[in-house]
């Protein structure tokens, strides 16, 4: 089985606690505040590796999770940043969310990477936390928790010449002839099951060839394997439409193979086709010739005659190849069309308050990062955290809103009581 799509689970390292110390030395009673800051957590990266060509690792793992950054140390030592996890992918892999199904990242080059979770940052010490007014302050900060999220991830080939044609049109043969690929080959339908990528190689060029299984009527609409197959075809600079002289009407095929792949993606279906006629060292293959040549000269496409069995032609098909891929533009990543949205910028002090059945609940950006942060066992701390609320403005739409004293507030998963 050809495994082109999985779904996996990343978790970026938490960052580490900014630490509370103070300086003690010999001499020195009073050497004020040498707590260190927390490390950041790892981050969770994907990087291509060109030895891989199916997503088949992520069958047996898929959880990846980065290292957290070691806490603050004393002497104002800082903690240690979380070690990076990468995760290995074939060239060709599409990333996306998993829920919302945004594009992350389209990953086609040997060595790209991308960061898909990012690892949290590190809480600040004590020491940051010293002013004129506060010389020995017994505070710092917790770190903020890494990025988690599940991705999903679907392979898409990259191949110079992407072979279509309809079951046993002969295409395994043909790139088990022009390559080193030895692909399954029988005289039935449906042989090949998975997408074959072949090396062909004239002089010191080469090009990719990938075998795309055999497509039928309603590929389109997922019959048979439809979509796992023509998103191969979608990576393919230039297309080489191969038909079966052996078929009682290889034109009407031909014709119905390029009806899928408009349905499919117009954009597919504007990609530039070779016609190739298949099997010629039959007798009756000849018979289609005239009717398929007009064809593809009407569309605007060059058309040959071959045999793959006996390699009638096949070099100087290979020839051509070479030469139409010289005046194509490489392929380029997928890009995804969203409609324009015209937003205001949105202050990272912006907060909302809503009253829920239990209380009330603050809400926003800084608000969440406040209480992620902050110690809430200290008293120093949770001072701190008031006078940020109170200068936020918290407190003045709490009251506003009609809390009152004993009512419960929350601020992300922190649960405050209201005294005033």
């Amino acid at each position: 089985m050809f495994f082109d799509e999985a779904k996996i689970f990343v978790k970026a390292g938490d960052g580490g606690d900014g630490m509370v110390a103070f300086r003690r030395e010999k001499y020195v009673p009073r050497g004020g505040p040498s707590g260190g800051h927390g490390g950041n957590g790892g981050n969770v990266i994907m990087r291509v590796d060109p030895q891989l060509n199916t997503l088949i690792h992520f069958k047996y793992r898929s959880h990846f999770k980065a290292d957290r950054g070691e806490h603050g140390g004393v002497k104002n030592m800082t903690g240690a940043n979380g070690e990076t996890v990468i995760i290995p992918v074939p060239p060709g892999t599409v990333v996306r969310h998993a829920e919302t199904g945004a594009l992350i990242a389209d990953l086609m080059q040997p060595g790209q990477e991308v960061i898909v979770a990012h690892g949290g940052h590190g809480g600040r010490g004590n020491i940051s936390f010293k002013n004129s007014i506060n010389q020995a302050p017994r505070m710092a900060e917790r770190g903020l928790p890494g990025i988690e999220l599940w991705l999903k991830l679907e392979l898409k080939l990259i191949a110079d010449v992407g072979l279509l044609g309809v079951p046993n049109a002969g295409k395994s043969t043909l790139l088990s002839v022009v390559s080193e690929a030895r692909p399954k080959i029988a005289d039935y339908p449906f042989t090949t099951l998975q997408p074959n990528l072949g090396v062909v190689l004239m002089g010191h060029r080469d090009l990719v060839m990938a075998d795309i299984p055999g497509l039928i009527e309603g590929a389109s609409a997922g019959a048979g394997l439809g979509h796992q197959f023509l998103r191969h075809v979608e990576r393919s600079r230039l297309l080489l439409h191969l038909l079966n002289g052996a078929s009682p009407d290889p034109l009407a095929e031909f014709e119905q193979l390029n009806l899928e792949l408009a349905l499919f993606s117009p954009k597919l279906a504007a990609k530039p086709q070779v016609v190739v006629l298949n099997k010629i060292d039959l007798p009756d293959a000849q018979t289609h010739w005239t009717a398929i040549k007009a064809r593809a000269e009407d569309l605007g496409w060059p058309v040959y005659q071959i045999s793959a069995v006996t390699q009638q032609n096949v070099t100087m098909l290979i020839q051509k190849l070479f030469e139409q891929l010289d005046q194509l533009p490489p392929p380029e990543p997928l890009e995804e069309v969203e409609m324009p949205v015209f937003t205001l910028q949105q202050s990272p002090d912006f907060f909302e308050v809503h009253k829920i059945p239990e209380g009330w609940q603050v809400t926003g950006p800084k608000i969440e990062q406040l209480a992620r942060q902050t110690f809430w066992e200290g008293d120093e701390p949770v001072a701190h955290a008031y006078r940020v609320l109170e200068r936020l403005g918290v407190h003045d739409a709490l009251r506003q809103a009609g809390v009152q004293p004993g009512d419960t507030v929350f601020l992300h998963d922190v649960e405050l009581e209201w005294a005033w």
